[in-house]
C-alpha cells in the first residue's frame, strides 16, 4: 500500500471511529467531551472547536434571546446551525460553518 493510501485510509478510519463523538459537539457544553477525550482524532477536534465557537455565542446570546425577533432569530438560527453540524459530522463531512470557522482555527487546544 502507498503512502498516500495509507493516508487516506488512516482519515477515513478517524472519520469512522469519530463520527458520533464529533456529533456531541454541537449540543452544547458536550463540545467538551470531543475537545479534551479525542485529543488525536482531527475530524473529532475539527468539530469539536467548531461546537466551541457555537456554545461560546450561545453564552453570549442568553443576553440577546430575550429581545423579541432579532434575539429569537438568532437563537434559531444557532439551533439550526448545530442540527446541522450533527447532521454533517454523522455523516462523516468536514463542514466549515462560515465565520465559526474562522473563529474555531484561533484555539489551539
Amino acid at each position: 500500500m502507498s503512502e498516500e493510501n495509507k493516508s487516506v485510509s488512516n482519515k477515513d478510519k478517524d472519520i469512522e471511529d469519530n463520527k458520533t463523538v464529533a456529533a456531541l459537539s454541537y449540543i452544547w457544553v458536550l463540545c467538551l467531551v470531543p475537545l479534551l477525550t479525542k485529543k488525536r482524532s482531527k475530524f473529532a477536534q475539527f468539530h469539536a472547536k467548531q461546537g466551541l465557537v457555537l456554545f461560546i455565542a450561545e453564552i453570549v446570546g442568553v443576553f440577546v434571546f430575550w429581545i423579541p425577533l432579532i434575539g429569537w432569530a438568532l437563537g434559531i438560527a444557532l439551533l439550526v446551525v448545530s442540527i446541522m453540524g450533527i447532521l454533517k459530522a454523522l455523516n462523516g463531512e468536514w463542514w466549515k460553518i462560515p465565520y465559526v470557522y474562522d473563529w474555531s482555527k484561533k484555539f489551539n487546544l
